[in-house]
C-alpha cells in the first residue's frame, strides 16, 4: 500500500537492477503471476536482479483479471480517503472508490470518472480531479533502471549484495542455483539439506553461502567467487558428489569443534570461515592421524587469537587451500598459515560484545577449565552459558556500577579482562559492591579451594590480591595476560616468540 501510495503522491521508489547477458539461467517468467514474453532465441536476457517485489506490487495491482475474492491485488482507492485499501468483496465498490486494475485500461476508467457525474454530494468535482491526477500519475510515472552489462557471476553477485539492504536479497548463491539447475540437481536443496542434517548439533544456522563455498572446494575448486563461478561448469552427478562430501566433510568439523574444542554451534565459532577450511581439512583428511590432529587443534587456536579470518580475502583463500593440501599429502606437519602473534593487551582492548570474536574465545578457553561459580562453589553450566554466546552467563568481575561511580571509562570497564562466567543469581548478589568487599564472602566460602576456584576463572593469587584492594589497572593486566597464557599454550606456539 506505501508503495501504491508513493507512485500516487510522486514519490520516487528507487530504481530497479537489471542484468542484460547472454547466460542461460533457470529463471521465472512471471511477475506477479502475469507471464513475461520469452526472449527470441541468441537474444541477450535481461535478469531483473533488484525491484522484484516493488515491479509485482505495480504489476499485480494494476493488471489483476479479478475473480479471487482474497487476492492480494483485490484494491481500490478511495477518492476521499485518497488512500489505498483492500476491498472484501468482488462486487462494484462505492463510486467513490475505484479498482486500482481500473487503471491499466483507459476506457474503463475514465467510464468509472463519468460515473461520478450521478453523485449528489457536493464533493463529485474534487473526486473527479483527484481521479484524474491518479491515473496521470501511474500513466507518467518513471522508474530508473540500472542495468549491467554482460558481466560474470563472480562480478554481478557482490554488486547486488551491497546494493540491496532491503526484500528478499538475492546472493551468489541464488544466482549460481539459477547457473546449475538441472532437473536432476537443485543447489538450494542441497545446500538446504547440509544444514538439516547439523540442525541438531546447532550448526543448522551457517550461511549457505559458506556451504557453497565448501561444494566449491569439494568439486575440485576453491574458496574464492571465480572457483564458484566454475559449477556452472558440471554436470548434476559431479554437484552431487561435491554436496556429499561436503556433508560428509561437515559431520567431520563439528564432531571435532564439538569434542576437541568444545563448540557446540556455529554461533560460538569465533570466525566462521574458520568452519570453510576446517571442513575442507576434513574432506581432504578424513581420518587424521593423532600428530595431525594436535596440527588441526593448533590451528584453529593461532587463527582465533590472531584474527586471521578477521580480513579472509581472495589470497588468503588460494593460500589456505594450498596449505591443506600439502598437510593432507604429509608434506607439511603443521596447516601453514600466515599469522600474527599478538600480545596480551589484546585483552585489554578488545571489549565484550556477542559478535566479538576474541569475547568467544574467551568465552571457549573459559569453558575448558570449568568454571566455577565464586560465590556459590557449584560449576558454571558452561554449555548454557556457550548457547551462542549467552550474555546473562557472563559478568563483569569488578562491576560496571562501582568502576562507573570511580569515573572509568567504559572501553575499559568492559574489556574483556574484566568478564567472567558467573550466575544470574550471583551476579545480582553482587551488584555494584566493590571487589574488597564482596570478595571477603568468597575467602570466606572457599576456605582451602580458594585457588581451585580461582584457577577455573583464570584468576590467579595475584590478581585476588588486586582485586581485594580494589586495583582495577593491577588486576586486568595481570588477568589478561593469564587469559592469554591459556591461549598460547594451546596454539604451539614458542612462547618467547611473542
Amino acid at each position: 500500500m506505501r508503495l501504491l501510495d508513493s507512485i500516487a503522491r510522486g514519490f520516487p521508489i528507487g530504481s530497479v537492477l537489471l542484468w542484460q547477458s547472454r547466460q542461460e539461467l533457470r529463471s521465472e517468467n512471471r511477475i506477479a503471476d502475469l507471464k513475461i514474453k520469452l526472449p527470441k532465441p541468441d537474444y541477450p536476457v535481461n535478469y531483473l536482479l533488484d525491484g522484484q517485489q516493488r515491479l509485482s506490487t505495480i504489476c499485480g495491482a494494476m493488471f489483476w483479471p479479478g475473480g479471487d475474492l482474497d487476492s492480494r491485488w483485490n484494491i481500490a482507492y478511495d477518492l476521499r480517503k485518497q488512500e489505498f485499501s483492500h476491498l472484501d468483496t468482488l462486487d462494484d465498490p462505492p463510486l467513490h472508490q475505484i479498482r486500482v486494475n481500473k487503471l491499466s485500461d483507459a476506457t474503463l476508467f475514465f467510464k468509472h470518472v463519468a460515473s461520478l457525474d450521478t453523485l449528489t454530494s457536493a464533493d463529485k468535482t474534487a473526486l473527479k480531479e483527484r481521479a484524474e491526477l491518479l491515473f496521470n500519475r501511474f500513466k507518467d510515472y518513471k522508474i530508473a533502471v540500472v542495468t549491467l552489462g554482460d558481466m560474470s557471476i563472480q562480478d554481478v553477485a557482490p554488486i547486488f549484495e551491497r546494493i540491496n539492504s532491503s526484500g528478499t536479497q538475492l546472493t551468489i548463491v541464488d544466482l549460481m542455483r539459477a547457473a546449475t539447475w538441472s532437473p536432476e540437481f537443485d543447489l538450494i536443496d542441497a545446500i538446504e539439506a547440509i544444514l538439516e542434517d547439523l540442525g541438531e548439533k546447532g550448526f543448522g544456522q551457517i550461511d549457505k553461502k559458506v556451504v557453497l563455498r565448501n561444494i566449491s572446494a569439494s568439486s575440485g575448486g576453491g574458496f574464492s567467487a571465480e572457483s564458484i563461478d566454475s559449477l556452472r561448469k558440471y554436470g548434476p552427478d559431479k554437484l552431487k558428489e561435491a554436496a556429499a562430501a561436503t556433508e560428509q566433510a561437515y559431520r567431520r568439523a563439528v564432531d571435532f569443534l564439538a569434542t576437541q574444542i568444545g563448540v557446540e554451534g556455529a554461533g560460538v565459532l569465533p570466525y566462521i570461515n574458520q568452519f570453510t577450511v576446517l571442513a575442507e581439512v576434513f574432506r581432504c583428511v578424513p581420518k587424521p592421524t593423532a600428530e595431525q590432529y594436535t596440527a588441526i587443534n593448533q590451528w584453529f587456536w593461532r587463527t582465533a587469537l590472531s584474527g586471521y579470518f578477521g580480513g579472509w580475502n581472495t589470497g588468503n583463500m588460494a593460500s589456505d587451500l594450498e596449505a591443506i593440501h600439502t598437510f593432507a599429502k604429509d608434506e607439511e606437519k603443521e596447516i601453514t598459515v600466515s599469522v600474527p602473534k599478538p600480545k596480551a593487551d589484546i585483552w585489554l582492548t578488545r571489549t565484550f560484545r556477542l559478535n566479538n570474536a576474541h569475547a568467544k574465545l574467551l568465552a571457549i578457553v573459559l569453558a575448558h577449565h570449568a568454571p566455577i561459580d565464586l560465590l556459590t562453589g557449584q560449576r558454571v553450566d558452561t554449555s548454557k552459558a556457550l548457547a551462542s554466546i549467552n550474555v546473562k552467563e557472563f559478568h563483569h568481575f569488578f562491576p560496571r556500577a562501582y568502576l562507573e561511580s570511580k569515573g572509568e571509562k567504559q572501553q575499559r570497564i568492559n574489556c574483556l579482562a574484566n568478564f567472567v562466567m558467573l550466575t544470574a543469581a550471583s551476579n545480582k548478589e553482587i551488584s555494584d559492591r566493590s571487589p574488597s568487599d564482596y570478595l571477603k564472602q568468597v575467602s570466606t566460602a572457599t576456605g582451602a579451594a580458594l585457588d581451585e576456584w580461582l584457577s577455573s576463572n583464570l584468576i590467579t593469587k595475584e590478581c585476588f590480591e588486586a582485586a581485594l584492594h580494589d586495583d582495577f589497572d593491577t588486576f586486568i593486566e595481570r588477568r589478561a595476560v593469564v587469559i592469554h597464557d591459556a591461549i598460547w599454550a594451546r596454539t604451539g606456539w614458542d612462547k618467547y616468540t611473542i
